[in-house]
């Protein structure tokens, strides 16, 4: 999360690692499509170009991104071999046909938003129509079309971690679907998955507004005059930044956005983490707690794959 905070506030050094890359880019992705989905509503169109999005610069981007497949892949272990998958996705030439029976579930369904989105879900990884990027976009999916059916007002419900966590079971169920026919279990799964996250959303909102009431009350105390909200709205969005990005975002001057940062220091708002005299980086880190997490980027390919 530090890497990926770092280079969106423009750090100078700053790398860009593939999986930092990825990130950024499921992000922006996500963002862009979101605002567009009253035009282009959850369809193979948007698919295809939220794909392309997520394969920009990144790992898989030689592999037609925009494009459904033309050749047969499977899904199993990493580095399986079209013999060794476990499973294997429909034959290209029937691709089309199967894709468009789910863009009309997509736009038509009549169940409940969140169990529409747990089964389109089951059937856009079964078809799994692209060479690479088919679990960041399958994810991805689950949130726009909670937000196109009115479910969710904003991206607050990111199943990755969960499915990351239980990812043997998330494996174990889809494979159960195809083989077994097993819907029942892979929708008490999803759901069970859905509260989880909601609960843990919920949690580090009200800790998120908990902390925000508190840095605002610190501006006060410390005297950070009329700038005071909006140093504290800005650092709650971009929880590291150096003296440049503060400057250039408050429209003030580098001497005012030093000072502004010191005091936030002094009053344990922030710590500045380079410890030198120039090119500091300041960090929110009692902000950024509240997302720590021991397990690997969870909107990260790491484990399985397609051939």
């Amino acid at each position: 999360l530090d890497d990926v905070l770092a280079f969106e506030a423009a750090i100078p050094g700053t790398q860009q690692p593939i999986d930092i890359a990825e990130t950024v880019n499921y992000v922006k992705a996500m963002n862009r499509r979101i605002e567009i989905l009253d035009e282009l509503p959850p369809s193979a169109r948007l698919i295809r170009l939220i794909q392309r999005e997520l394969l920009t610069g990144v790992r898989g981007q030689e592999r037609n991104p925009g494009h459904f497949r033309t050749s047969q892949n499977g899904i199993g272990p990493a580095g399986c071999t079209l013999n060794t998958a476990t499973f294997g996705p429909p034959h290209p030439d029937s691709l089309l046909e199967t894709f468009r029976d789910l863009e009309v579930y997509l736009n038509k369904g009549s169940m409940p938003p969140i169990v529409q989105a747990a089964l389109s879900h089951v059937q856009f990884e079964t078809i799994h129509p692209f060479l690479d990027g088919n679990g960041r976009v399958g994810r991805l999916l689950i949130t726009l079309l909670l937000i196109e059916k009115e479910a969710l007002a904003a991206p607050l419900l990111y199943l990755s971690l969960f499915l990351k966590e239980n990812r043997t079971e998330y494996y174990d169920r889809l494979g159960r679907v195809r083989t077994h026919g097993d819907w029942e279990g892979w929708l008490r799964f999803f759901l069970r998955g859905v509260t989880v996250t909601a609960d843990d959303a919920t949690d580090t909102a009200h800790a998120v507004a908990k902390l925000h009431a508190s840095d605002v009350r610190m501006t006060s105390e410390f005297a950070f005059g009329t700038y005071g909200p909006a140093f504290v709205d800005l650092i709650s969005q971009q929880p590291v930044v150096t003296v440049a990005f503060v400057s250039e975002q408050l429209e003030t001057s580098p001497t005012t956005a030093g000072l502004l940062l010191g005091k936030a220091t002094d009053a344990g708002m922030i710590e500045e983490i380079t410890g030198k005299k120039r090119n500091r980086i300041f960090r929110h880190s009692r902000l950024l707690d509240l997302f720590s997490t021991d397990e690997t980027n969870p909107l990260i390919d790491n484990a399985g794959g397609s051939t």
